[in-house]
């Protein structure tokens, strides 16, 4: 019994022994072979934007606060009119973000600026840096925004301008033209004592519109309200309940309206005092003051409307925690979500499959709208 006992256990090893060398003996070619088809995947999603069908897309590649979060990255909208694509705020980590998505930063029309606040702009450079080297472009990425906006573009570009020198040294003009790199300012007024919006762009049907928020001290802040085919959708940027965004909400599909959960800010701010850091805790008590509750901007962008939007906060919840309050008279089509464990991460598929994690979009096929 144990001669047996002995030749079986022998067997087995020798088997464990075979599997392991063929295992070692394969892993390189079945190694790369995954890394090809998950090369060929990754450039498959990145071209099916074209195969979209015609409409109005958005959705968040970026949702995070400046507060740590490895789930999130800065606060970043896109948004899709036909087969062209905008991009609302570049928060740190929102290139790959975007990227993640299937959605190719060569493919960006323009980027549209909110503010001026360091986690609303902190991936502006990589943002032009990918459109550039994707496809080649041979101007320079549009950068929309009010004023100010020259000086934060031209800092960007002085910033990579050393970069940009490697790249057409180790590539070639033909591959990276040099007339590309970077960004170009497009500045635009905007009067803060007025609820009145100022079209900012309007090409192939879409028709931007940008409106001034309350963000004091950041002067001057605005949303953007995006109207296609009679699909429309506001991006609020950062703001204190304020009329004119109420104003400019009023009648679209789709809100992405920011949202602060105050009560975990506040609990930050007990504790950062606790431990003998009154400059942070300082810092956490004046941020609630130029933000909005998400239980608070769905009645104020609701009030006198005959139809609500779908309401998606976008901003910051203390440490990845938020809070969503769906408005409801939905008119979109298509809207996805996905929430893991009460914390938003923001980066997945837009169009098609499952989403990864937990991407937001928001599909509106052209049909009948109204700009009350």
């Amino acid at each position: 019994m144990t001669s047996r006992i002995s030749r079986l256990l022998a067997g087995l090893a020798a088997l464990v022994l075979a599997v392991v060398c063929l295992g070692l003996f394969f892993q390189r070619p079945l190694g790369l072979a995954l890394a090809r088809r998950m090369a060929g995947r990754a450039f498959q999603r990145q071209a099916s934007m074209a195969a979209l069908p015609e409409g109005l897309y958005a959705g968040l590649c970026g949702s995070g606060s400046p507060l740590p979060d490895p789930t999130r990255a800065g606060p970043c909208v896109f948004v899709i009119a036909g087969k062209h694509l905008y991009i609302v705020d570049a928060g740190e980590g929102s290139p790959r973000k975007l990227a993640l998505m299937g959605l190719a930063p060569a493919r960006i029309e323009a980027i549209l600026l909110t503010h001026f606040h360091s986690d609303h702009i902190a991936g502006l450079g990589e943002m032009m840096l990918q459109r550039w080297v994707g496809d080649g472009h041979q101007d320079p990425t549009p950068v929309f925004g009010p004023p100010g906006v020259e000086r934060v573009v031209a800092g960007f570009n002085d910033a990579y301008a050393l970069d940009k020198g490697y790249r057409v040294a180790h590539h070639g003009a033909h591959a990276v033209p040099p007339s590309g790199a970077g960004g170009v300012a497009r500045p635009f007024a905007i009067d803060e004592g007025s609820d009145a919006g100022r079209v900012v762009l309007d090409r192939d049907g879409l028709t931007v519109t940008a409106f001034p928020v309350i963000h004091g001290p950041v002067r001057p802040a605005v949303g953007y309200r995006f109207d296609y085919r009679g699909r429309s959708l506001v991006v609020s940027g950062d703001t204190a309940p304020c009329p004119a965004l109420e104003k400019h909400a009023r009648g679209v599909d789709v809100l992405f309206h920011e949202g602060l959960q105050t009560e975990m800010v506040a609990i930050l701010r007990d504790a950062a005092a606790r431990h003998g850091q009154p400059g942070m805790a300082k810092i956490l008590g004046d941020i609630p003051s130029y933000h909005t509750r998400p239980e608070d901007a769905g009645p104020d962008c609701a009030r006198g409307r005959r139809q609500a939007p779908d309401l998606l906060p976008h901003h910051s919840g203390a440490a990845g925690e938020f809070s969503e309050r769906r408005l409801p008279g939905r008119r979109a089509e298509d809207l996805h979500r996905s929430d893991h464990g009460g914390k938003r991460r923001d980066h997945g598929q837009y169009a098609g499959g499952q989403p990864d994690h937990s991407a937001r979009r928001a599909a509106m096929k052209p049909g009948p709208g109204r700009r009350d």
